[in-house]
């Protein structure tokens, strides 16, 4: 009778666990790695006078992997007067040489900057087509071909990169200070790939045939063109008065 009894208890109690569940607290052989005496992110806490639980660092911390040389880190020089004229020969070193340096630049310049900037610098890009068709001219990437940018300092090319500029976001989160500074020799060597082409002239207004009806400097708009042995208003109005003094 006992073990009749043993095996309806079992047969039950397996009943009741197929397709239901428990009310009970599940059960954790080490507890103490479930319920941890910590702070969720954002969270308040009475412990510190500021009740902030995300703590700033220490001062004079720095990452493990984090550059501390101005010149490399900012592109600038260490006494904070200007920007280092070319990439430290440390970061070239580091990087394999310039070749390879380059290399690496070409790779990481068409992942973030292509979409503005198009494949040679010269600002062609997806984006300034689309902001131009949008009216927003505003947001046109500039041409790395432009004498500006030709004589910037590598270290102030580095620092744009990294900071941004008008409407270029920063890309320091992005993109590693090792491979912003090839991204600048990858733009060097664009530029000397695409020497600069002297601008044509502009056209001056002119009124002879095929040419422009653009206002001429200063705002000035050129008189309009007449047929040849046309009178012009003006010179009309004077014949008329001469006629009627001598009919």
């Amino acid at each position: 009778m006992k073990r009749l009894l043993l095996g309806a208890l079992a047969l039950s109690a397996l009943a009741a666990c197929r397709g239901q569940t428990s009310r009970e607290s599940p059960i954790f052989g080490i507890r103490n790695m479930y319920d941890q005496p910590r702070y969720d992110v954002q969270e308040e806490s009475a412990f510190f006078p500021d009740h902030r639980t995300m703590r700033p660092l220490v001062e004079g911390v720095v990452a493990h992997d984090q550059e501390v040389d101005p010149q490399i880190a900012q592109g600038r020089l260490d006494d904070e007067s200007g920007y280092v004229l070319e990439i430290p020969k440390v970061v070239v070193e580091r990087s394999g040489g310039l070749q390879a340096m380059a290399t690496r630049g070409k790779d990481r310049y068409e992942i973030y900057c292509t979409p503005c900037h198009d494949g040679t610098g010269s600002g062609e890009g997806l984006v300034k087509r689309r902001a131009v068709a949008s009216g927003a001219a505003a947001f046109v990437p500039p041409t790395f071909h432009q004498d500006r940018i030709r004589h910037m300092p590598d270290g102030q090319l580095f620092a744009t990169i990294s900071n941004g500029k008008s409407n270029m976001p920063p890309y320091a989160m992005q993109i590693p200070v090792d491979d912003r500074w090839a991204i600048v020799a990858y733009v060097r060597a664009l530029q000397v790939a695409q020497p600069k082409l002297e601008a044509p002239a502009p056209l001056a207004p002119t009124a002879a045939p095929g040419g422009t009806s653009a206002p001429a400097p200063g705002g000035a708009t050129a008189p309009a063109a007449t047929p040849e042995g046309a009178a012009t208003a003006p010179d009309a109005a004077a014949d008329s008065a001469h006629q009627e003094k001598n009919p």
